[in-house]
């Protein structure tokens, strides 16, 4: 059922415009998503939004009509609003823009399958959103199982963070605990574990990657602890030929993502 709002003080324009705040996502656990094409890769992935809302006066668009189709059909709200109250839920001046309320995932370790996939990605104490949302999407590309945010990591469901995995965070198990839970969780099954380190180190080419192959990258600034560090099956570092003295995380994650996809993955 199509429901169209006129006002900016209606309730749902202040719970929409809540949710780009951590807080209240925690307490809806609810988060938004913004776009046509990232509502269409999260239906594409088994996703869909519990709310959709778009533009009153919109073009018609086949997979936003799919996407209309789909929501309600599942028995979710679709909503249409002025284009100038849904810029403020939204944060652009866009006639086309759509935007969808989704339940949050359930992030803890013991929904991970860590054998469904050769390689995860682990970042600790990852601040930027955007950094996250490229951890996500490397992932993606490499056909990982998902990312493991250790400690206090950036909220995988802010909204730059969500539009910064252009999608994958539908795609990509995601998972969230503290660095001894992990460590205790790890150590109970198969896994290895590698840091990205300059400590005694192995070069990233040349190392024995094993599987299931937990890649961790640490913050931005300070990198991994060095207790984190000691507690890895692995340590490997990539060569800096120039003046810079490291790379930024999520780079630094794709690297060793795609060279131990290629130590991993069946050769043809």
């Amino acid at each position: 059922m199509l429901r169209t709002i006129t006002g900016f003080s209606n309730p749902t324009v202040k719970f929409l415009r809540s949710l780009r705040e951590k807080k209240h996502r925690k307490q809806e656990q609810r988060f938004l998503a913004e776009g046509l094409r990232l509502l269409t890769d999260a239906r594409e992935s088994g996703r869909l939004p519990e709310m959709l809302v778009m533009a009153t006066k919109r073009e018609s668009h086949p997979l936003l009509d799919a996407l209309i189709a789909d929501v309600s059909a599942a028995g979710g709200e679709v909503i249409e609003m002025d284009e100038d109250i849904l810029a403020k839920v939204t944060g652009k001046d866009n006639p086309q823009a759509v935007a969808g309320v989704f339940a949050e995932f359930d992030t803890s370790l013991a929904q991970i399958d860590r054998n469904a996939s050769p390689i995860w990605l682990v970042a600790q104490a990852l601040r930027n959103p955007g950094n996250l949302g490229t951890m996500l999407r490397t992932g993606d590309a490499v056909g990982a199982g998902g990312l493991i945010l250790i400690d206090d990591c950036a909220d995988p469901f802010s909204v730059e963070a969500v539009r910064a995995s252009m999608g994958a965070v539908f795609t990509q198990t995601i998972a969230q605990a503290r660095w001894d839970e992990f460590h205790a969780w790890l150590r109970a099954g198969d896994g290895q574990l590698v840091a990205a380190s300059l400590r005694d180190s192995t070069d990233y080419r040349t190392a024995p990657y094993a599987r299931p192959c937990f890649l961790m990258v640490g913050n931005e600034s300070r990198g991994l602890p060095e207790d984190y560090e000691k507690a890895c099956d692995l340590r490997v570092h990539m060569p800096m030929l120039g003046r810079a003295d490291s790379l930024n995380a999520a780079v630094a994650g794709a690297v060793l993502a795609y060279e131990a996809l290629a130590h991993l993955r069946p050769k043809a």
